[in-house]
């Protein structure tokens, strides 16, 4: 296959992969192999391995997660509305297909059922065989893998979930639609009466029109609903934003945070709600 030739340049015999984020920027990382590629239904699948972040996920030449720092961005999106949450049973993630974020859900015993929606089987299975690092190669079985598009998946459901986690990819190709009010809404009916919902809001340095219109969606439709950032070196700007959308709790339900984690703490879980000033002023 010579379509990664379209994503990797090589020069002075180094091979670099090129991640096109916008016009104006491009993002180079020196990789040592390709692990895996394969081109699915929907996008171009690689698995790299650099020697600055470990084995990367790289979906249509977008990094997506890596085996350096993939843990916080898994461990931020999960690990906050379920320590808002009193009492998780039953766990939605649209998404995530790299299965960090379900293993992070794993790490809750009350938790009885975890939905994955993932609309691209290869990417769960690249990952799990060639991503072990973020995987965890995940066979929980609590876990259901279900192949489909998260957007008629949540369709299906009234009152039915206490927390739907919104883990996608940027705003083009098949994870567009994810960004649109109507997905919300039927988020809001899926939720039971006193459900939560959270979802990555891209980066407030290059994406702030995102950022706001999805928090402003989010605010229309939940009586509770709030921003919170946290760093990760492979994105964009570092800075990366998560809205969380609440119909009863806002507060971390307990003090202490006893997870086994590499990025979130007590502390975290409280400070990751304070906003910068610029962004404070964006959301008003």
């Amino acid at each position: 296959m010579t379509e990664n030739l379209k994503y990797l340049q090589t020069v002075d015999g180094n091979t670099w992969l090129v991640e096109d984020e916008a016009e104006n920027l491009k993002i180079n990382y020196r990789i040592n192999e390709v692990v895996y590629q394969e081109r699915s239904p929907f996008q171009h699948v690689m698995v790299v391995d650099s020697p600055v972040f470990g084995r990367m996920l790289v979906l249509d030449g977008i990094v997506q997660t890596t085996s350096l720092d993939g843990h916080i961005y898994n461990e931020m999106i999960t690990h906050v509305p379920l320590s808002i949450h009193p009492n998780p049973k039953r766990v939605l993630i649209i998404g995530g297909g790299d299965c960090g974020a379900a293993r992070e859900v794993t790490k809750y015993e009350q938790v009885e059922e975890i939905d994955m929606v993932e609309i691209d089987e290869l990417v769960v299975k690249a990952c799990k065989e060639h991503l072990t690092e973020v995987s965890g190669n995940l066979s929980d079985p609590r876990v259901n893998f279900i192949f489909d598009d998260g957007i008629k998946h949540v369709k299906k459901y009234k009152d039915h979930y206490d927390v739907v986690i919104v883990d996608s990819s940027d705003p083009i190709g098949p994870a567009t639609q994810l960004f649109e009010r109507s997905f919300y809404v039927d988020i809001h009916a899926a939720l039971k009466e006193d459900g939560l919902m959270v979802c990555q809001s891209q980066s407030p340095i290059f994406h702030m029109h995102i950022l706001k219109q999805t928090y402003g969606y989010i605010q229309e439709l939940f009586p509770i609903s709030k921003v919170y950032t946290a760093v990760v070196p492979t994105y964009p700007g570092g800075m990366w934003s998560f809205t969380l959308g609440s119909k009863k709790y806002e507060q971390v339900m307990s003090d202490q945070f006893d997870k086994d984690t590499k990025y979130v703490s007590q502390d975290i879980l409280k400070q990751c709600f304070a906003l910068p000033a610029f962004l404070q002023a964006a959301l008003k």
